[in-house]
């Protein structure tokens, strides 16, 4: 699944017969003339790309030129537009009630393009994944080289900033509502949001505790309080959930404060837990 970390899916085989098929008949589905010229492979499937027949004007004069650059620059823009509309209906709905008829209809795209580049419904999904795991990778990046060549005490503390600012800052975004959306109704693509984000989250957490513990990142003790101080932070930060108790206000005004009461809260739990 992890097989392209860009736009750089190839069309499936499946794809370009399908829209090379489609270019054997005219606008009204007469077929051509046996001696008419047929085009197949890339030329037919560009063809069906949006902008090539429905945009006007000089745009489509120039791209039906048969410049391979401009041709390469409405694949990279219907690309986008798919990525971009998938993204708001997957977050808003969820994968399962999502067709890729409404998602070509949002990116004003020809219903054969979600195939040609991505290779299907599954394949668009894991792109929009992968844009969301980029967002959260930088998150722990940022904290990990925040905390650095720091005491294991101040570099929970400088986690759980980062973390929760950055979470708080986004929890309205289509990435937040994707993943409760995941944890909700989990599809296989879950398994790579954790091996690449929450794993790697983790055992970063587990390091610090460890240090503090002074025993082994594996040891049950660290991993029962990396997951409680993780668990603190999903609390107070999931919309509506930490809204509707009315215990605690969380916003742009209280978010340090929070942060700062979660690290205190645990860093007394984990020496308690090193003395027993």
């Amino acid at each position: 699944m992890n097989r392209d970390s860009g736009f750089g899916i190839r069309p499936s085989t499946a794809a370009r017969g399908a829209l090379s098929k489609a270019e054997g008949r005219d606008p009204e589905g007469r077929k051509r003339a046996k001696d008419a010229k047929v085009v197949t492979g890339r030329r037919a499937a560009a063809r069906a790309i949006p902008g090539r027949q429905t945009q006007k004007g000089s745009r489509a004069r120039a791209k039906g030129s048969g410049s391979p650059q401009r041709r390469e620059e409405a694949d990279v823009q219907t690309r986008e537009r798919l990525v971009e509309s998938a993204a708001a209906l997957f977050a808003a709905s969820g994968y399962a009630k999502v067709s890729v008829r409404e998602i070509c209809a949002a990116a004003n795209a020809n219903i054969a393009a979600v195939n040609y580049h991505f290779g299907g419904k599954t394949g668009l999904y894991e792109q929009v994944l992968r844009r969301a795991i980029a967002v959260m990778q930088a998150t722990t990046s940022e904290a990990i080289e925040a905390g650095a060549r720091r005491h294991p005490r101040e570099q929970l503390r400088t986690y759980l900033s980062i973390f929760m600012r950055r979470v708080f800052a986004g929890r309205d975004s289509w990435i937040h509502q994707m993943m409760m959306r995941e944890l909700a109704d989990p599809t296989p693509a879950l398994d790579m949001v954790v091996a690449e984000v929450i794993k790697p989250r983790m055992e970063y957490l587990s390091r610090i505790i460890a240090e503090l513990l002074d025993a082994q990142p594996t040891d049950t003790r660290v991993r029962l309080c990396a997951v409680g101080v993780q668990a603190q932070c999903l609390a107070v930060l999931r919309s509506g959930f930490s809204d509707r108790l009315g215990m605690i206000r969380v916003d742009e005004s209280t978010i340090d404060d929070v942060a700062e009461h979660i690290a205190r809260f645990s860093l007394g739990g984990i020496r308690a837990v090193g003395s027993a």
